[in-house]
């Protein structure tokens, strides 16, 4: 009889835990052929081999570990064994009673056993009230991930409270199970989104949603906040394609930050022109009355009451919604159908000539085409053996918002001649047409000829957007031949030692410095190297989707393009005096050619990969070990995804700057694109910024002593601290906050409530501060004044703190006045990197380590 088949005249009722101890001897023999042979017969004998199963693993704690275990096993090769024996599957009263005691186990069992078992049993086929009771019961116990795995792995979420499963599982970091979670619903999807965007309503106090939840385990309030809920935010939008409308909230936050960084662009680092900047604002602001009142608010500190009236007019902001001063300028304006143009007071016109790159054809030259039957004629002269053609390419800057740019203007550069292609409406008529893939053909036809010399800067970041645009196009950089990226020869030629120095953003600099002329970078300073003039980069933030275009958009993208081919004449000409080989047409054409990019480059508008963060720090030569640094020599540069490395860096007496989701993150392009070798490092992102920040030190050799620790302020990187005595901080907090008392009555609401303080000590340049910092943004704050109109706060100071004995000093940050004491921090930091630390002439700190 063959004892692998499964008949009522078999021998049965073998008891199960007998099978089981045969089992767990042939597992620790590592028998693993003669074990499953065994457990196929012994499930054949078993009178029930369901219940077997659920006994042997209620009696055995193996299966709960992680990995492949004797209860994996098992249960798997009952699984199989199950196909080949259909009669084995039980139902009606027997089958509910086995599936609530694998119910009861669930919640324990390892990920890989969860779709065995629930196929075992057919969890599917339970009774799905009595399911949705069993997972409520899991919540109640706090079990929240298991709950949600259960959910997910039984598809109970459409009868669920989105919000009340996800909010403990964002509380304790698990924003991947929640996206898992709602993943196949897209109505649960628009539920979840709401949810957020409304935790982002300005007037919502984010801790009412913390309060039920305060003994969460691995719970990081830190973690937990309108930053964080904005970055999900927007994920969550682009992986399921949600029009971003359903989350106002966040998109208004985002539209804000967008209108402070114009307002930074025009008026402190004064980059952009007046039209440019209006269109910029006039479409992030658009009808939306809360966007329009923040406007109105910035051109007063701005500008003047009358420049804030003439927006209010051309936005038609109701009077009642404007302070006073404008309201009373709006009733001396005549009406008017659109801003009026501001003439510039500075002569920068008349100068620009002589301070820029020009182009040195006629504008007749330069063709805007919108049809098909211009477009043929620009074919014609592009599309020749032996042609080089300088090619570039611009689109709306996205400042932050979702999804990919898509390209609103090609630029395509001959000798005499420049043709600039309206994308958007060229693609647009050849689909209306019937024809939507002629002009992707002509495009593909021109990369992929060798025949045809192909000049660009950043070329795999204008293709990515190009692909964007036009999905007929999204392999294009796999097939192109014959081009040069100036990108990569710029990387190889050889300047001067300073020539390339970008601005930091150092706070030497005032803004009004910065104002007057900002560095050259990126194609600008290759220009300026090569030509002899860098380029007027003041549309490069245009919006290039508006039409018509202005005559300063045309030339400015005229010049993008045309500049490429008097860069490569000019390299042509004379290679070894940039350092580059006497063939250069040979050495880039045919390489780049055969292989274009090992690497993706970035481009003028396009952020860095999460998934691959950069971090720019001092040129090293990567032949040799660079020679040691101390933290006070080394500057470095951090994408928003590498803020923790930053934060530690910043503990550890460095130089960071930190690009945050407000700052422009071409910035980041920018560098990457100008740094010599060894001087952009690429992190593991998939260690924690403690081992980033290690793997930093090691590879630029940055010794770091006792007194770097905390030499820098760990929110705003200055190194300059005011030492402020205990008694006369406890004098400043007091009077304070009966300044305080006495203005409260008057600024109902407030948050940031200040008073000047007169302060007689003085600052002490190189004091090491403490490990902890005042906070309490919900108190009004009192200050008193430093240097450059900074305020010092101190009311943020915990009382407790200011009755320590042992505490004799404070230290102030001179730069955006936040108040440091001696704490166990310092302590912390020290443990953590002691074996980086190097002994030097200050081996001991002002603190005890406890």
């Amino acid at each position: 009889m063959n004892q692998d088949s499964y008949s009522s005249d078999q021998p049965t009722g073998q008891d199960p835990l007998v099978l089981l101890k045969t089992l767990q001897l042939l597992w620790t023999k590592q028998e693993l052929g003669k074990l499953k042979e065994e457990i196929r017969r012994g499930f054949a004998r078993l009178e029930d081999p369901l219940a077997g199963l659920l006994a042997m693993l209620e009696s055995s704690s193996d299966w709960k570990g992680k990995g492949h275990s004797l209860g994996y096993c098992i249960t798997t090769e009952l699984q199989l064994w199950i196909k080949a024996h259909p009669a084995v599957p039980q139902s009606g009263t027997k089958l509910k009673k086995l599936q609530a005691r694998v119910l009861g186990m669930l919640s324990q069992c390892p990920a890989n056993l969860l779709d065995p078992l629930i196929s075992i049993y057919q969890l599917h086929t339970a009774d799905r009230n009595y399911l949705l009771e069993h997972v409520s019961h899991l919540y109640l116990q706090g079990n929240y991930k298991e709950a949600a795995i259960l959910s997910i792995k039984l598809k109970l979420q459409p009868d669920q409270d989105v919000e009340k499963m996800c909010t403990p599982l964002l509380l304790q970091d698990k924003a991947n199970l929640v996206e898992e979670y709602v993943a196949e619903y897209p109505e649960l999807q628009r539920k979840l989104l709401q949810t957020l965007d409304m935790w982002c309503e300005p007037s919502f106090n984010i801790r009412d949603i913390i309060r039920p939840y305060q003994g969460l385990s691995k719970y990081n309030p830190e973690k937990f906040n309108r930053r964080v809920l904005s970055k999900l935010i927007f994920r969550l939008l682009e992986r399921f394609n949600v029009d971003s409308a359903l989350c106002p909230n966040v998109i208004n936050q985002r539209h804000l930050r967008t209108l402070n960084y114009l307002f930074y662009k025009r008026f402190v680092e004064k980059t952009m022109t007046e039209e440019n900047w209006a269109d910029h604002i006039q479409s992030t602001v658009g009808e939306n009355r809360w966007l329009q009142a923040h406007l109105v608010q910035s051109l007063l500190r701005h500008c003047d009451a009358r420049g804030a009236a003439r927006w209010a007019q051309h936005c038609q902001v109701p009077p009642e919604m404007l302070p006073q001063a404008v309201a009373e300028e709006l009733q001396k304006l005549h009406i008017q159908d659109r801003v009026e143009e501001v003439t510039k007071a500075d002569n920068y016109e008349a100068s620009k000539k002589k301070d820029y790159y020009q182009l040195p054809i006629p504008r007749e030259n330069i063709h805007f085409l919108q049809t098909w039957e211009e477009t043929l004629q620009c074919w014609e002269k592009v599309l020749q053996a032996g042609q080089v053609v300088g090619v570039d390419m611009e689109w709306k800057p996205s400042f932050g918002m979702v999804g990919k740019p898509r390209v609103a203007l090609l630029q395509l550069a001959l000798k005499d001649e420049v043709f600039l292609l309206d994308l958007p409406r060229l693609l647009k008529q050849a689909e209306a047409e019937g024809e939507k893939e002629k002009l992707p053909h002509f495009i593909q036809m021109l990369y992929s000829d060798a025949a045809i010399t192909k000049l660009g800067y950043g070329m795999s970041g204008d293709l990515s957007s190009l692909a964007a645009t036009c999905s007929a196009l999204k392999d294009t950089e796999k097939q192109m031949l014959g081009v040069v990226d100036l990108l990569a020869v710029d990387k190889q030629l050889q300047w001067g030692k300073d020539s390339r120095k970008v601005d930091g953003l150092s706070p030497e600099h005032s803004h009004e410095e910065r104002g007057v002329r900002q560095p050259e970078k990126g194609l600008s300073l290759l220009v300026q190297h090569v030509l002899g003039k860098p380029l007027d980069k003041t549309e490069q933030l245009s919006n290039w989707e508006k039409r018509p275009l202005r005559e300063e958009q045309i030339l400015y993208a005229a010049s993008d393009a045309y500049c490429l081919l008097e860069i490569y004449e000019r390299l042509c000409k004379d290679p070894e005096s940039f350092g580059l080989g006497s063939d250069l047409t040979e050495s880039l054409v045919g390489k780049q050619s055969k292989k274009p990019r090992a690497k993706k480059q970035l481009n003028k508008q396009e952020a860095p990969s999460p998934s691959g963060q950069e971090f720019q720090g001092p040129r090293t030569e990567p032949s040799r070990p660079p020679a040691p640094i101390s933290p006070q020599e080394f500057s470095v540069v951090c994408d928003n995804m590498l803020q923790g490395l930053g934060r530690y860096l910043r503990c550890l007496g460095v130089d960071v700057r930190l690009l945050d989701n407000e700052d422009d993150h071409r910035k980041a392009a920018e560098l990457r694109s100008q740094v010599g070798e060894g001087r952009c490092f690429s992190v593991n992102c998939s260690q924690k910024a403690k081992e980033q920040a290690l793997q930093v030190l090691k590879h630029f050799n940055v010794q770091v002593s006792l007194g770097d620790i905390f030499s820098r302020c760990q929110v705003c990187n200055c190194n300059k601290y005011l030492k402020v005595s205990r008694e006369r901080m406890k004098q400043l907090v007091e009077s304070s906050r009966q300044v305080s008392g006495e203005h409260s009555a008057g600024c109902p609401g407030s948050q940031s409530c200040s008073v000047t303080v007169p302060v007689c000590d003085t600052a002490q340049p190189g004091c090491t501060p403490h490990s902890e910092q005042a906070e309490g943004t919900d108190q009004c704050r009192a200050a008193m004044g430093l240097a450059g109109d900074t305020v010092l706060q101190v009311t943020a100071i915990p009382p407790g703190v200011l009755d320590r004995a042992e505490l004799t000093d404070f230290y102030c940050c001179t730069c955006c006045g936040k108040v440091f004491w001696e704490g166990s921090h310092f302590g912390r930091i020290v443990s953590q990197f002691q074996d980086v630390l190097v002994a030097s002439g200050n081996t001991q700190s002002f603190y005890e380590l406890s």
